[in-house]
């Protein structure tokens, strides 16, 4: 979400970082370019105008600071207005002073809002050590009862429904019973999915609100609707007490320009973002990281977050000395190389580093290729694996068969898998680099990878390992 967003502003201000003086001329050139970018990227016109008016007023406004160069002034102003319009601070979920904390889950029909609460619940049980229970008050949907029945038992959560022939407001109020009784601190109601022209669903969720008083209603909203979905979020917001926003499908839609416009209109924040189809595929939402992303200064906690959620930190240690050794076996490569595919897409991944974003937008990495690392891995034998220097010219035939990949392929995996433990080893010992080093560096010292090259080729692999291709 929001690659297009960033590409275009990131030329917008690109024309001012550098200036020597900020004037009107040059913040109004620069201005034009940032409203041109957020029409483009499917922003509100009523909303875009607002922002550069706000943006406009903090630059010149602005006490200039005689250690800091003006174009990195104009860039500060434009991620604090940029994060106020995404929601300003990051709003947690709320809380309850007594019994469950209970949020009611609302709609328009196919936005996802069925597999968003699972994704909710799990997040729920893993990250805040909830117990968690979901509610099944969909009775509109055909087998919307069963699909939620269904994650719930793949993913081990409670889930409560009742005969279809049971009002959603009666399913609702005694899932809140139950989940009393049952030690549930945490209930999800998942309410029919409705137009927000359908008076009459409308009136019910209306009704289950009343009754129910949830601490919070949630309003999931569909990334690739675009307008449509601000126009929807406005009528949700007339008729129901909005408590914040979850947005779907965000990897569908690379212009973001719909949520900033949603955040806008209903006044409320975007507390989750729905990145994939999995069910760890929820986000926490929080303004000032995705302006950071979003102006190329990358997301450092947001990576860190991400490792620490894959990574277990004793296994990482133990990998670690066993590199600095020499000792690393392609069974250890082959755990980190999985924790690594945890965390996501590699471009996504690198993306969150500060200035490595905008170099990433004209490459593309083969997230494949990881997957053809793997199986050539896997086609070797558990003794094998843990002693590489087996691996002789028929066996790395048999290896190449059994993986579907070339004979040169293996050869260059195993050549620089063996160059990366030699580097390891000696820097382990406080020694000198090994020959080849330049070679191992991509022949030109590790740093991003280059457009059209790939990743350096001292990543096993080789030197195209992980390519990336300029679009």
């Amino acid at each position: 979400m929001f690659d297009s967003l960033a590409n275009a502003l990131g030329k917008a201000y690109r024309a001012i970082v550098g200036q020597k003086t900020l004037t009107e001329a040059n913040v109004d050139e620069g201005i034009r370019a940032v409203r041109q970018a957020l029409l483009e990227a499917d922003v509100n016109f009523q909303v875009a105008k607002e922002f550069v008016a706000d943006v406009r007023q903090r630059v010149l406004g602005q006490k200039v600071i005689e250690s800091v160069e003006p174009g990195q002034q104009f860039v500060k102003c434009f991620h604090d207005a940029l994060t106020d319009l995404l929601g300003g601070q990051a709003k947690g979920l709320p809380i309850a002073s007594q019994g469950p904390v209970v949020l009611m889950m609302c709609g328009l029909q196919g936005s996802g809002k069925t597999t968003t609460c699972a994704k909710l619940a799990l997040w729920l049980r893993k990250q805040k050590k909830k117990n968690p229970l979901l509610v099944a008050a969909d009775l509109q949907r055909p087998a919307a009862v069963e699909q939620l029945q269904s994650l719930g038992k793949q993913l081990g959560i409670a889930v409560h429904a009742e005969a279809k022939t049971v009002r959603p407001p009666e399913v609702c109020s005694r899932g809140i019973e139950f989940a009393n009784s049952h030690g549930h601190d945490v209930v999800i109601l998942d309410t029919a999915g409705r137009l927000h022209i359908d008076e009459e669903l409308m009136r019910e969720v209306a009704e289950v609100n009343a009754r129910c008083k949830p601490h919070g209603v949630l309003l999931v909203c569909d990334a690739m609707l675009g307008q449509d979905a601000v126009n929807s979020a406005k009528e949700f917001h007339a008729r129901l007490p909005l408590y914040g926003l979850i947005l779907t499908k965000v990897d569908g839609d690379s212009r973001g320009g719909a949520a900033l416009s949603i955040v806008k209109v209903t006044g409320r924040p975007i507390l989750f973002a729905g990145t994939g189809e999995k069910p760890d595929d929820l986000e926490e939402f929080d303004p000032a990281r995705m302006a950071g992303r979003i102006l190329g200064m990358g997301d450092v906690v947001g990576l860190v977050e991400k490792a620490q959620a894959v990574i277990d930190e004793k296994e990482a240690e133990q990998a670690a000395r066993k590199l600095q050794k020499g000792q690393f076996n392609f069974e250890d490569f082959l755990a980190q190389l999985n924790m690594i595919r945890k965390m996501g897409p590699l471009k996504k991944v690198l993306g969150m580093l500060p200035g490595v974003g905008s170099m990433m937008k004209d490459v593309d990495f083969d997230d494949g290729q990881m997957k053809r690392v793997e199986a050539i891995i896997l086609s070797m034998t558990p003794r094998e694996r843990q002693r590489p220097e087996l691996i002789d010219l028929p066996r790395r035939r048999r290896i190449a068969a059994g993986s579907g990949n070339g004979l040169d392929a293996v050869n260059g995996m195993i050549k620089q898998f063996k160059t990366m433990q030699d580097l390891m080893k000696r820097l382990g010992k406080g020694g000198g680099l090994p020959p080849g080093l330049d070679d191992l560096l991509g022949g030109g010292g590790a740093g991003p990878p280059r457009r059209g090259g790939g990743m350096p080729s001292g990543f096993p692999g080789g030197g195209r390992g992980f390519p990336g291709r300029r679009r």
